[in-house]
């Protein structure tokens, strides 16, 4: 049998050339033995029988996975990598069929590697051991993988440690990297680097930060298996940390303050008592200082209905937007120009109107440097109710136009189906005719044209038909 020793030390890229001499001389994989020992083998030889060549094509999938794999400490991992060349070669297997054991096996092994790799990325600690006077900082650190995986993990130090001298040993192979050359040597038996000053002041940061109260061990067991405690500068901490953390966390729990629900505050604001002696001259006043629900406590200002105080008709809105938010006057956005326009083409003249809303601040959720219109919920509306039931003890309109959901709710108490009620007349508490319609706002938001325009159509007779009622 033909016995092929690959060197500790590159032993993937050696592996490769034999393997391509080999298939290329038509050698079967069982005539081959592969091995990384040194000492002489009484039935090792250099011949073998030879067969038909095999020309050797992978892809680079197949390529990355096969290599990786020979990282694995398993001591068959070159003879089977070789066999499954041949076959690859000859057609009898395609790359990735895990039907064929030895492929399932190789890939097996190929993500343990590459879990491997990954540890030793994450897990790797080093310890400074610069020299008085020295250009470059230099640091070492000790690691203990499951698979000799050195030479393929020491690349990633390479690149983000570029700017220091660093030596990562390991029980198989140690990685240096001095002045920008990355070399790979056999590990010596005082490999392990001492301690540095610096690993005391971590221990004292990481018992400083460590939160007993979401201690998991077994997450951290998961992420982190025990075998790399012994390695971190805080493994002696961990045990008692652990030990500890129950009366550590129930401590904490006692010293904490006690805060009340997020509600309670709400609660409070809405039983505070309702401004007295308002007048038209202080409503104003008196709506920007209402801290009873948490919208005026965001909005800019108040925003107080307008128009003649004998209208006949008042109109309610939802609430003011961003735009109504910032100037205080109602009706001034994209959806009050398209109410003025529409009841201009229904011949009703605004300036006879009271128009408000029945919720006073905006509401919003901020998105980026916008504010987008977030719709009051039924709480805010009910708050907001006494300063509409005041504008309309003042105004005393012969019939109400609510124009949304919102506006219905202050108004009949449900703001259920206003598609469906629009262009219906109902009823306040006290008897006064509501008259229900859309709000322009859902007008702009319809994305179809033809449906925009019928929707606009049906609109501007609602307020026609407003301007017959009170004729």
């Amino acid at each position: 049998m033909l016995t092929v020793r690959l060197p500790k030390i590159g032993s993937v890229a050696a592996w490769r050339s034999e393997a391509r001499r080999l298939a290329a001389e038509g050698i079967g994989a069982e005539h081959v033995r592969w091995t990384q020992d040194s000492e002489q083998d009484l039935f090792a030889s250099d011949k073998a029988p030879r067969g038909a060549p095999v020309e050797i094509r992978l892809s680079k999938q197949a390529l990355f996975d096969i290599e990786s794999s020979l990282y694995h400490r398993d001591p068959e991992r070159f003879a089977r990598a070789y066999a499954l060349v041949l076959r690859l070669g000859r057609g009898e297997i395609r790359w990735g069929d895990r039907a064929d054991d030895a492929l399932r096996k190789l890939l097996h092994q190929r993500k343990e590697v590459g879990r491997d790799i990954h540890k030793m990325h994450a897990f790797v600690r080093f310890n400074e051991v610069t020299e008085p006077g020295a250009n470059r900082r230099a640091f070492a650190a000790w690691f203990e993988p499951d698979n000799p995986i050195t030479e393929a993990a020491a690349p990633f130090f390479a690149k983000r440690f570029g700017d220091m001298d660093w030596v990562i040993a390991t029980p198989d192979l140690t990685a240096r990297f001095i002045a920008g050359q990355l070399s790979f040597e056999e590990t010596r038996a005082d490999a392990r680097p001492p301690e540095d000053a610096s690993h005391e002041l971590w221990r004292t940061y990481y018992a400083n930060i460590f939160n007993p109260a979401r201690l998991m061990p077994e997450a951290m067991r998961s992420e982190m298996p025990k075998k790399y405690w012994k390695n971190l500068p805080e493994a002696r901490l961990i045990p008692d940390l652990i030990r500890t953390a129950p009366a550590r966390a129930a401590e904490m729990h006692a010293k904490m303050p006690s805060i009340p629900p997020a509600f309670a505050a709400k609660a409070v604001a809405t039983r505070a008592p309702m401004p007295e002696g308002v007048t038209l001259e202080t409503f104003k006043q008196h709506l920007d200082a209402c801290t009873r629900c948490p919208i005026g406590c965001r909005a800019t200002q108040a925003v107080a209905g307008e128009g003649p105080w004998t209208a006949p008709l008042m109109v309610v809105g939802e609430q003011p937007g961003d735009a109504e938010d910032l100037s205080g006057k109602p009706f001034v956005g994209p959806a009050g120009q398209l109410f003025g326009t529409c009841a201009a083409k229904a011949g009703l003249p605004l300036e006879k109107v009271y128009v408000t809303n029945a919720v006073k601040h905006f509401k919003f959720t901020p998105r980026g440097k916008r504010r987008i219109h977030q719709r009051p919920d039924a709480g805010e509306v009910e708050i907001c109710s006494w300063w509409l039931d005041l504008e309309r003890q003042w105004v005393k309109p012969r019939l109400l136009l609510a124009m949304g959901a919102t506006a219905a709710l202050a108004l009949t108490g449900s703001a259920k189906n206003i598609t469906a009620r629009r262009g219906t007349v109902e009823a306040t508490k006290d008897g006064t005719p509501v008259l229900l319609t859309t709000h322009p706002s859902y007008l702009l938001r319809l994305p179809d044209q033809p449906a925009r325009i019928a929707a606009e159509a049906k609109f501007t007779e609602d307020l026609r038909a407003a301007k017959a009622m009170l004729a």
